[in-house]
């Protein structure tokens, strides 16, 4: 929090007699901030607005050119004495204004100064591209003339009769979406493709580029101006932007909101008009186009525009909606501010935040904004390097350079130049060559619990399924399901009228063939041999449809608990051959299959894995210990259970040309081990789906991520 200002300066002869006032041009706002009002300046020259307390107002509001800064000052200790700002305070206002080039002087070198400012701002815009060249801004030219000419259209859509409209086609469009949400998972696997990029890109144009329209529209429908539309780099990918800042100079705060959600309500709305599109149409240009907006607008809309923690519309309205403005800045300034005072011991550091609460806002956003940023453009980086590893690889230095080398760069420099830290430099070099030391170490040397999980199921030692081996319909249920059976018992009673009619007949025709054999002896013995034939095959079918009959009695084929949940509501229903009506388990032991990603077995087969545990879907809170593992030796497919793959909500991706979701989509390793429980409160049932962990001897994090980092580039990239 800001320490109150002396009302003398030892600085004050510097700008007691200078005549200075505000530049033509530059209007005066008042707007409410967090239920205090403020004053903005706007410079029409450039966009910028710079804001102010009424006591300070009250002091730049009398400047003239032909009253001395020293005349101003003591007319508001007369008419001000308690609220009027020191001569401290008042220098410092200058400063800030003269930077902003809101001051005009009554000197001759007043342009040339002012060249001077203008020629280092744009300096540091030009460094500002260089650093952030992934999402660098290039103006190309004014629209206020289109949007002037557009403004009784933008009227009538920006009103009641446009709002229901809006919902009226969204939600039409989201019913759609709903109705066809398979087509659309299937075909946003080859949204990256390379066929696909150019229209991905011309979907890309087309939504920024109304995006940023609905940004100047609402703006002008409120009053303000847009003067610049320009080409923004966005991962090198050049999309149209337009400068709609004007907005922060309305009076009125959902004013201000409405212009910073404009963007993505007119995203929504074209989208929305896509996905009409899109449903209506085959295979082709229009239909891949359709899809490739509506990815666009609901991909940009949630990582991008909405989300707050990167400096988009949302981190707009959410600023607008706190009453913080320049919130990414100040939180910056406080985490120095931090740094400063608690580890450097700066006295006179000062924190941008008025109090506790937006202090603690300052730093929460600080922290959670550079964390969030880094995981968004790394993401984005994997996901491009996928398809375009050389473009891939260049973004990756470029995020380096951004976020190593540039910080460790301006933090030397600041060590080595900065005035605040002319009283503890020795101190802040310490302090951080301390940090870097500890957080070297503790990533180097100190070892810490390593461990990893992988999903899988629970099968019995000895169990089978069970199925009849013949086509018949259900009669009776001869054990009921969950009890204790033994090998060769029956379970249940199958009938098949057609198959005991058809052995009757079969029968019959033995007793027929043996008198024409007998007949044939005496009379027609050429006949003997085609007979006798017949007679064979017509036994050997006897055979079969007594198998078949004595199927009918369906068995356990092994002893154990006998499980059929369904078996009694199936009594009556005709069931094909092979039809699994159950099966029976042997309780005595369980073995648990986990499928191990080709990464994470090669830390089992290099080094040793003291303990491992089993945590059942259900019952995370018991343990299953396992012991006598083995690891087998060979990649597989084939999923030992379809529960643990996409399809049946478990983990493990499946491969897109398997319907039963039995085909894992990359090869994995079975680590199959015995498991019991100490406790004896997990239901240990054959099928159950779970996660084991494997605990590994303590690592440092660095050779770690190492391991991690080769993997991946071995994996994904074949580096």
């Amino acid at each position: 929090m800001a320490e109150s200002q002396p009302t003398f300066s030892e600085s004050w002869y510097r700008v007691a007699n200078q005549k200075i006032s505000l530049r033509q041009g530059v209007n005066a706002r008042r707007q409410i901030f967090r239920s205090q009002r403020w004053i903005v300046l706007e410079n029409a020259f450039n966009q910028q607005f710079f804001r102010l307390r009424p006591e300070a107002w009250a002091f730049v509001g009398r400047l003239r050119p032909d009253r001395t800064v020293e005349q101003v000052w003591k007319e508001c200790i007369e008419k001000f004495p308690d609220a009027a700002p020191g001569q401290e305070a008042v220098i410092q206002l200058l400063g800030q204004l003269y930077k902003a080039n809101l001051l005009l002087y009554d000197q001759a070198a007043d342009t040339t100064k002012l060249f001077e400012r203008f020629e280092k701002t744009r300096q540091r815009e030009t460094q500002a591209r260089l650093l952030n060249i992934m999402f660098a801004r290039f103006p190309l030219f004014d629209p206020d003339a289109l949007l002037n000419l557009a403004l009784p259209y933008i009227r009538w859509l920006i009103s009641p009769a446009g709002v229901l409209l809006w919902l009226a086609v969204v939600g039409a469009a989201l019913n759609v979406a709903f109705q066809h949400v398979d087509d659309l998972q299937v075909q946003g696997q080859s949204a990256l493709s390379p066929d696909n990029l150019p229209l991905l890109y011309l979907g890309l144009v087309l939504i920024k580029t109304l995006h940023e329209f609905g940004h100047a529209a609402f703006c002008k429908r409120y009053g303000g101006e847009v003067h610049v539309m320009g080409v923004m780099l966005m991962i090198f990918t050049p999309i149209p932007y337009m400068d709609a800042s004007a907005a922060w100079g309305f009076r009125h705060r959902w004013q201000r909101v409405l212009v910073g959600t404009a963007g993505m309500v007119v995203e929504l709305f074209v989208a929305a008009l896509a996905t009409f599109v899109w449903a209506r149409t085959g295979p082709g240009t229009a239909h891949n186009l359709a899809y490739n907006m509506m990815l666009v607008a609901s991909v940009s809309t949630v990582v991008f525009n909405l989300n707050p923690l990167l400096r988009y519309d949302g981190y707009y309205i959410l600023a607008d909606l706190l009453g913080l403005p320049n919130l990414g800045q100040n939180s910056n300034q406080q985490l120095r501010h931090i740094a400063e005072r608690h580890l450097f011991g700066v006295k006179h550091s000062e924190s941008p935040a008025s109090g506790r609460r937006e202090m603690a806002w300052f730093t929460a956003y600080g922290i959670t904004s550079n964390i969030y940023r880094i995981i968004v453009f790394s993401s984005m980086v994997l996901i491009v390097a996928d398809e375009y590893l050389l473009v891939g690889l260049v973004m990756a230095a470029v995020c380096v350079i951004s976020w190593l080398i540039v910080p460790v760069g301006k933090l030397i420099h600041y060590l080595a130049t900065s005035p605040k830290l002319d009283r503890c430099r020795p101190r802040a070099v310490t302090v951080c060559s301390l940090l870097a030391a500890v957080i070297v170490a503790f990533l180097v040397v100190v070892p810490l619990p390593y461990h990893f999980r992988a999903p899988g199921v629970l099968e019995a030692g000895q169990w089978s399924q069970t199925i009849n081996a013949t086509t018949g319909r259900i009669e009776a249920v001869l054990a009921p399901p969950g009890a204790t059976v033994k090998r060769g018992q029956p379970l249940l009673q199958l009938s098949n009228r057609e198959l005991e009619m058809e052995m009757k007949g079969a029968r019959d025709s033995v007793i027929e063939l043996d008198a024409r054999i007998r007949q044939a002896m005496d009379r027609e013995i050429a006949n003997l041999k085609p007979l006798r034939a017949k007679l064979e095959a017509t036994r050997k079918r006897i055979a079969n449809m007594e198998a078949d009959l004595a199927a009918l009695t369906v068995r356990a084929r092994n002893d154990g608990i006998w499980i059929g949940p369904q078996v009694t509501q199936m009594i009556g229903r005709w069931t094909p051959r092979g039809t699994t009506l159950g099966m029976v388990v042997n309780p005595a032991s369980f073995e648990f299959t986990a499928t191990v990603l080709q990464e994470d077995v090669n830390r089992l087969f290099t080094r040793h894995y003291p303990h491992a545990e089993v945590r059942m879907h259900g019952q995370a809170g018991e343990v299953l210990q396992v012991s006598h593992f083995r690891v087998v030796p060979a990649e597989q497919v084939s999923l030992p259970s379809p529960a643990l793959g996409w399809g049946a909500g478990g983990e493990v991706p499946v491969a897109m040309d398997d319907p039963h979701g039995n085909k894992a989509a990359e090869p994995f390793f079975s680590v199959r081990g015995q498991v019991f429980s100490s406790t004896g409160k997990v239901a240990a049932l054959h099928g159950r789906t779970g996660k084991i962990r494997f605990d590994l001897p303590a690592e440092p994090l660095l050779p770690r991520w190492m391991d991690e980092l080769r993997q991946l580039l071995q994996k994904r990239y074949h580096l």
